[in-house]
C-alpha cells in the first residue's frame, strides 16, 4: 500500500519486447528523482517546511516537482516552457504550483531560445522573491538519489546477467544515477545516450535540424549533472527519425510514449541487433498523452523505420543528420557554452 499517489506513480514496469530488446516503463519518471531529492533537502535541513521549491521544465520534471511538493506540503513555483499545454498548467495549478510560463514570439528560435529565457526567469526571482531554493535538476547531484532503488530493482530483474542501458541524456540524472547505482552491482553494464541534434551536451550543437530540436533530451546549455565518463556509446536523432519511431512503438508493441521513448526505441532496436544475445533495455520516461495532438498527430507518424540506419562516425566533425552514432568510451567532454 502506498502513503501518496506520487509512490505508486513512480513505480515502473519492464516489458519484454523482443528477444533482446526491454523497455523500462514509466509513467512518470523523474518523480524518482524529485521525491528523493525534496526528502533529502528537507532532511538536511537545506530547505524548510516554509520554502518555495522553485525549477525550470518543460513539463515531466516540473509535474514530479509539484508532485513530490504535494506529498510533503511545500510550495512550489514551475517556471514553464512554451511546450506546456493548458491540460498540464491546470493540473500543475490544482496540485497548488504557480505557475511562470514564459512567452516566446512564434518563429524558427523558439525553441533554442525556450531553456534560456526561463533560465533568465528563475535567476529574476531568486533575486526579488524570499525563501525560494532553486532546485536546479540539471546540475544539482541530489537528484541523483532517487534511482538507486530503480537500480535494484533492475539488477534483481536480470539476475546480474550483463546489459545494456539505453536512455535520453536530458539533465543527465536519470541515466547516470542509474548507470551509477547499477554498476556498483554490476561491472557490465553499458550505457548508451540519446541525444537531438543542435545540443550542446556531446557537442551536436554546429548540426541543424531543419524541422526542431527534440526537447527534454538534448540542451542549449552545459548541464553539471551529465557525467559524460558513464557513456559508452550515443545516438543523435533527428525530429522526423523520432516521430516515426514514436509511431513504430506504438503500432508494433502497443506502447504510448513520448517522442524521447521513440528515440530511445530506434537506438536500441540498432544497439540489440549489433549484439544479439545480450538485453537491451531502453526508458520509457513517460506516457504519450500529452503529445496526442502533437507527435501522434503528425503527418510522419506512419513512416516506417525498418529501413533507417545511422551513420556510425569516429569525430563528432563527422556527425550528419538524420541520424548518428559514435563509440564514446567513457571519455570526458567540455560543452562549449554559448554565454561565454
Amino acid at each position: 500500500m502506498f502513503d501518496h499517489a506520487a509512490d505508486a506513480m513512480k513505480q515502473p514496469d519492464v516489458i519484454r519486447l523482443s528477444e533482446d530488446i526491454y523497455v523500462l516503463r514509466f509513467e512518470m519518471m523523474k518523480l524518482y528523482s524529485a521525491l528523493t531529492a525534496v526528502k533529502t533537502l528537507l532532511d538536511r535541513g537545506e530547505i524548510t517546511p516554509d520554502t518555495t521549491l522553485m525549477d525550470s521544465s518543460s513539463g515531466t520534471y516540473g509535474y514530479s516537482l509539484a508532485m513530490a511538493c504535494h506529498k510533503y506540503g511545500l510550495r512550489c513555483r514551475i517556471v514553464c516552457s512554451t511546450k506546456v499545454d493548458a491540460d498540464i498548467r491546470r493540473q500543475l495549478e490544482m496540485l497548488g504550483a504557480t505557475v511562470d510560463q514564459i512567452e516566446i514570439p512564434p518563429g524558427p528560435l523558439v525553441d533554442k531560445m525556450d531553456l534560456g529565457v526561463r533560465l533568465k526567469r528563475i535567476a529574476h526571482l531568486l533575486e526579488t522573491e524570499e525563501n525560494v531554493y532553486w532546485m536546479q535538476q540539471y546540475h544539482n547531484p541530489v537528484h541523483y538519489l532517487g534511482y538507486r532503488d530503480c537500480a535494484e530493482m533492475l539488477q534483481k530483474e536480470f539476475g546480474g546477467a550483463p546489459f545494456t542501458l539505453v536512455g535520453g541524456v536530458g539533465s543527465g540524472a536519470s541515466t547516470g544515477g542509474l548507470t551509477t547505482y547499477l554498476r556498483e552491482l554490476n561491472d557490465d553494464v553499458e550505457l548508451v545516450g540519446v541525444q537531438p541534434f543542435e545540443s550542446v551536451t556531446f557537442g551536436s550543437d554546429p548540426v541543424e535540424d531543419p524541422v526542431a530540436s527534440i526537447s527534454g533530451i538534448g540542451s542549449p546549455v552545459p548541464m553539471k549533472n551529465v557525467a559524460y565518463e558513464l557513456y559508452d556509446r550515443v545516438h543523435w536523432i533527428g525530429y522526423h527519425s523520432a516521430i516515426a519511431a514514436t509511431g513504430d512503438l506504438f503500432r508494433r508493441h502497443g506502447l504510448y510514449a513520448g517522442m524521447s521513448t521513440g528515440c530511445n526505441h530506434l537506438a536500441a532496436r540498432w544497439e540489440a541487433a549489433r549484439n544479439p544475445g545480450r538485453p537491451c533495455v531502453f526508458i520509457a520516461a513517460d506516457t504519450g498523452h500529452r503529445y496526442a495532438q502533437t507527435v501522434y498527430a503528425h503527418p510522419r507518424v506512419n513512416d516506417p523505420i525498418d529501413a533507417l540506419v545511422p551513420n556510425t562516425v569516429d569525430d563528432l566533425g563527422q556527425l550528419a543528420f538524420p541520424w548518428s552514432v559514435m563509440d564514446w568510451g567513457r571519455r570526458t567532454f567540455e560543452p562549449k557554452n554559448p554565454e561565454s
